[in-house]
């Protein structure tokens, strides 16, 4: 979702940050996250603003509400993202914080993203304000550097009650 607001505002020739909170926020609450393709999210241009997007309280507060609809409406969801476990589902039954290596991650990607982009997005991410990347305090941390996929989900189906 957050990727899909990136798009939207780089489409509408609006460079996420502060000064455009407003303009993010409308673009969040609009809900229309389906309109792009992973191509489209997965853009060096995306890429590079989805942090800013995503330090965007109002956006967070837009974005949060969407997630937690989407999942009721399904009777409850397996989903990823930054926040998840401490802000979005503080109370779900299972939780997976999953790392690996910066070169094993800049090798899942491709050419989209390479270590020090990476890196660079981890860090804007784990220090902003609100909802920061943090591993909740119940969640499993998991290693996945070197490991298959398989392996993986393995792992995380034997987690779940």
């Amino acid at each position: 979702m957050y990727r899909a607001v990136a798009a939207a505002a780089l489409a509408a020739g609006i460079l996420p940050g502060a000064a455009s909170e407003a303009e993010l926020a409308r673009i969040a609450d609009d809900g229309r996250f389906d309109r792009w393709g992973p191509s489209e999210l997965r853009t060096t241009a995306v890429n590079r603003s989805v942090s800013a997007v995503a330090a965007q309280p109002a956006v967070r507060a837009a974005l949060v509400a969407h997630q937690r609809a989407w999942a009721a409406a399904r009777g409850g969801a397996v989903v990823e993202g930054r926040d998840i476990g401490t802000v979005v589902f503080p109370d779900a039954p299972v939780k997976v914080f999953l790392t690996a290596s910066l070169e094993e991650r800049a090798r899942r990607r491709g050419a989209d993203e390479g270590p020090a982009d990476l890196a660079r997005r981890d860090h804007l991410d784990s220090t902003r304000a609100d909802s920061p990347l943090v591993a909740a305090s119940d969640a499993h941390v998991i290693d996945s550097t070197g490991r298959s996929v398989e392996d993986i989900v393995d792992e995380i189906v034997g987690l779940v009650p």
